[in-house]
């Protein structure tokens, strides 16, 4: 008998909503029923253009669809604990953009509503999901590089947006290590746990470095190094004002490893193609055939470990520690959101 597909709703109507939505057209386990503006033209014209049965005029209403099964959190970073936890308590399953929370403290209200409520909760690392990382992963773990000790990863671009604009905006939570910044810092923390047989390890120092706009007051452009236990380290760099190589290096006592597309690989399907190099050989090129989008592997994912109520590929102790980290590089640049501040109150909401 086959196995009825996921009712999939989407909260909001951006580019990366849209990314979902064709993913979802593609994938043989999920189905788009319902999306969910907080304008109703934006709403309708989305279901239109997705073949969407349904559309809502707020993210209530979708929350309290009896036919959606999962919610696509789509909003701008600093309501992603807002909405995922509500969407929570209406007892659907979520699967949230990156980064999950604006610090900590909402990341564990967020896996405690989850809990409170039963549902499957993961945050979207879609690169996760790729079978170049599945292959990247076994590729440290079976020692082929010998020890790990080392890690770099870059993340990184430049643009003239506006202080207005979500990425360079303090109120909508911009600046590269919240947008793009998340994605070295969970790779390192990825690779650190392979090389020790984990399924990620988190930093025991975090050090940060970078430049905060004057008028933007959000980190344009900022590095790290993080210390792992197991003496391995890694160095990050992140940028939303900057041109930077978006590749991840390993370095082991045996060998080094290029990946040159990390974290969008083979977007559309195809295959990707890893450089291991070791010494008194021939460079190896080791190709990784990905038939699926990106995408689509991330909305399978969920499907395929709906009933276990969190992913492998990013559980939500991962998504947690990599909050932690985040937090940890933001301090040290002194750049703080208005999530922090509340945090910090006995009297925060809920």
């Amino acid at each position: 008998m086959a196995t009825r597909k996921l009712r999939w709703g989407i909260v909001s109507t951006g580019n990366i909503a849209r990314t979902l939505a064709r993913a979802l057209a593609k994938s043989e386990t999920g189905e788009l029923v319902a999306v969910a503006s907080r304008r109703s033209e934006a709403a309708v014209n989305f279901a239109r253009e997705f073949g969407a049965p349904r559309a809502h005029g707020s993210y209530e209403a979708l929350f309290a669809d009896p036919e959606v099964d999962v919610v696509y959190i789509a909003t701008p970073h600093p309501s992603h604990a807002h909405w995922s936890v509500l969407a929570a308590r209406a007892k659907k399953h979520v699967l949230c953009e990156k980064p999950l929370a604006m610090n900590e403290t909402e990341v564990s209200r967020v896996l405690a509503a989850a809990r409170e409520n039963d549902v499957f909760l993961m945050e979207a690392f879609m690169y996760r999901c790729a079978p170049q990382t599945r292959k990247l992963v076994e590729l440290v773990q079976s020692g082929t590089l010998g020890q790990v000790h080392a890690i770099s990863a870059s993340f990184g671009f430049d643009g003239a947006f506006p202080l207005s604009g979500r990425l360079l905006s303090r109120e909508l939570g911009g600046g590269g290590i919240m947008d793009v910044g998340c994605y070295p810092v969970s790779v390192s923390r990825l690779l650190a746990g392979a090389a020790q047989g984990a399924p990620f390890s988190d930093p025991i120092e975090v050090h940060g470095f970078g430049h905060v706009g004057e008028s933007s007051r959000v980190d344009e452009y900022a590095v790290a190094i993080l210390k792992f236990p197991g003496d391995i380290v890694a160095t990050l760099a992140t940028s939303v004002q900057l041109l930077q190589d978006n590749v991840v290096r390993v370095f082991g006592r045996e060998g080094r490893l290029l990946v040159r597309d990390p974290f969008l690989p083979a977007r559309e399907g195809g295959h990707t193609e890893l450089v291991l190099e070791r010494p008194g050989r021939e460079p190896e090129t080791v190709r990784v055939e990905a038939p699926d989008g990106l995408y689509v592997y991330e909305v399978d994912a969920v499907a395929a470990q709906i009933e276990r109520r969190e992913a492998r590929e990013m559980s939500q102790a991962d998504s947690l520690g990599n909050a932690r980290t985040l937090d940890q590089w933001r301090r040290a640049l002194g750049v703080t959101y208005a999530a922090d501040a509340a945090a910090a109150s006995p009297l925060q909401a809920s």
